[in-house]
C-alpha cells in the first residue's frame, strides 16, 4: 500500500487508519460507551501491521491480545445494558488486587523483556516490553471498570512516546501524546463518577 506523507513524513494508510480508529475509541470509552471495543479491535488490527513492520514485536503481539481482551471488555460491558451508551458502574480494586497487579506488571516487563532482548532484534526490548505488558494490563483492568486501569494508560503513554519517535512512527507518536490527555481526563471523569455513585 503506498505511504502518505504528513508535514513532510512518511506515513502508511494503514497507520492513518490505526490513529483515527484509535482515538475513536479512546472517546467512546471516557464516554463509557459500547462502541469503544469494535472500534479498538479495528484500530488494534491495523497496528499489529504497523507494529510488525516497525520491528516492536511485543507491540505487534500485544495487539492481537487486545483483540481477545476487547472481546471479553465488550461482552462485560454488554451485561450493564443492551444500548451503546449503558449505565456503567466504575470501581477500585482492593489494595491487594492494586499490588498484585503492579507487581505482575513488573514481572511480565521483565520476562518479555528478556525474551525480546535474546530472541529479537527490537532495538527497544524492555521499553516494548513494557508497553506490552502494562497495555495489557490496562485493557484488562478496564474491561472490569477499574479506575486503575487509567494509571497504567498514562504510563503506557509516557513510555510510548519515545519509544515511537525513536521508530520514526511519528503519527503515531502524536496519537499517545493525546493518548496521555485523553487518559488524564478519562482518570479524572471516572474518579468523578465513582464519587457520584458513593454519594
Amino acid at each position: 500500500m503506498p505511504e502518505l506523507s504528513i508535514l513532510g513524513q512518511p506515513v502508511s494508510p494503514v497507520e492513518v487508519i490505526a490513529v483515527v480508529t484509535g482515538l475513536l475509541s479512546v472517546w467512546f470509552v471516557l464516554k463509557l460507551n459500547l462502541l469503544t471495543w469494535p472500534v479498538g479491535i479495528v484500530s488494534v488490527g491495523c497496528y499489529a501491521l504497523v507494529f510488525f513492520e516497525a520491528k516492536l514485536y511485543a507491540d505487534a503481539l500485544l495487539q492481537l491480545a487486545f483483540v481477545v481482551a476487547s472481546v471479553h471488555g465488550w461482552q462485560q460491558w454488554r451485561k450493564c445494558g443492551s444500548s451503546a451508551a449503558v449505565d456503567i458502574r466504575v470501581l477500585t480494586g482492593a489494595r491487594n488486587e492494586r499490588l498484585a497487579a503492579l507487581g505482575g506488571g513488573v514481572m511480565g516487563t521483565a520476562a518479555v523483556g528478556l525474551v525480546l532482548a535474546r530472541l529479537t532484534d527490537s532495538p527497544a526490548p524492555f521499553a516494548d516490553a513494557a508497553v506490552f505488558t502494562f497495555s495489557l494490563l490496562a485493557t484488562l483492568l478496564q474491561a472490569r471498570r477499574r479506575i486503575e486501569g487509567w494509571w497504567y494508560w498514562i504510563l503506557v503513554d509516557l513510555i510510548s512516546v519515545p519509544l515511537y519517535w525513536s521508530r520514526s512512527l511519528h503519527l503515531t507518536t502524536a496519537l499517545y501524546l493525546i493518548f496521555l490527555v485523553m487518559a488524564v481526563i478519562g482518570l479524572r471523569a471516572w474518579l468523578s463518577r465513582l464519587q457520584a455513585q458513593q454519594a
